[in-house]
């Protein structure tokens, strides 16, 4: 019994963890990118885009089609540690192509972070803004994800043990109501055997009281019997 929940549990948690998948992988190919959603950390791009804000790329846009005023995301030129989300403001170069950026909220775009910035560096660019949902990322980081995820795995093995308990607990009142229909079924026999048998013995007392009573009226004194048979003599 216990190998069968913990089955279930881990088989539970399987599933989840490849729906989850099958989800990210979808929305990869969909988007054209390896991650099409990121948080905005900073106000560099206020007040087109607040912090927190949500964004979304579609990686399927081609670099050559980036034009000025688009917002793309990139690495960082200079050691590529780290993804920026900036305006284009120029064409640097044509060939190869490369872009100067520059944050709305910043002053001047700045070398090394804003520019030069080439197609290897692009990921995509800005499709849509979902604001200020990136907080549920910042409430997700350790270790608030981790007791979030050991609370879901904690509330698999309760449901499977409470069902475990549920089933166990309807197997015996199936096996309670089972011996309780035999028990009826038994008295309702013993009920119609001794019903019946009280019948039959009161149709034999009356069948016995009929025939004692025939016998008695067909039994008449011996005396009576020959005064009878005297009389007819004389009438002859």
């Amino acid at each position: 019994m216990a190998s069968n929940s913990v089955k279930r549990i881990v088989k539970d948690i399987v599933i989840v963890c490849v729906c989850v998948a099958a989800i990210w992988i979808g929305l990869q190919a969909y988007f054209g990118a390896e991650n099409p959603f990121y948080v905005v950390s900073s106000g560099s791009m206020y007040p087109a885009l607040m912090m927190h804000d949500i964004i979304i790329i579609s990686g399927h846009i081609p670099f050559e089609d980036i034009r000025v005023g688009d917002i793309i995301v990139f690495d960082r030129p200079k050691d590529g540690d780290k993804v920026i989300v900036h305006r284009v403001v120029s064409v640097f170069s044509d060939d190869p192509k490369t872009l100067r950026t520059k944050g709305d909220n910043n002053q001047s775009s700045m070398v090394g972070t804003d520019f030069p910035i080439t197609e290897d560096l692009y990921h995509g660019k800005v499709i849509h803004v979902v604001p200020q949902v990136g907080y549920i990322t910042k409430i997700l980081q350790p270790p608030v994800n981790y007791i979030i995820i050991a609370i879901i795995v904690g509330v698999i093995i309760i449901r499977e043990i409470t069902k475990k308990k549920k089933e166990i607990k309807l197997d015996d009142s199936d096996f309670k109501k089972s011996e309780s229909n035999e028990w009826n079924e038994f008295s309702k026999d013993q009920e119609y055997i001794e019903s019946k048998g009280m019948i039959d013995v009161e149709n034999k007392s009356d069948e016995d009281l009929d025939n004692k009573k025939t016998k008695s009226d067909d039994k008449t004194p011996e005396f009576f019997i020959d005064k009878d048979r005297e009389s007819e003599e004389k009438k002859e």
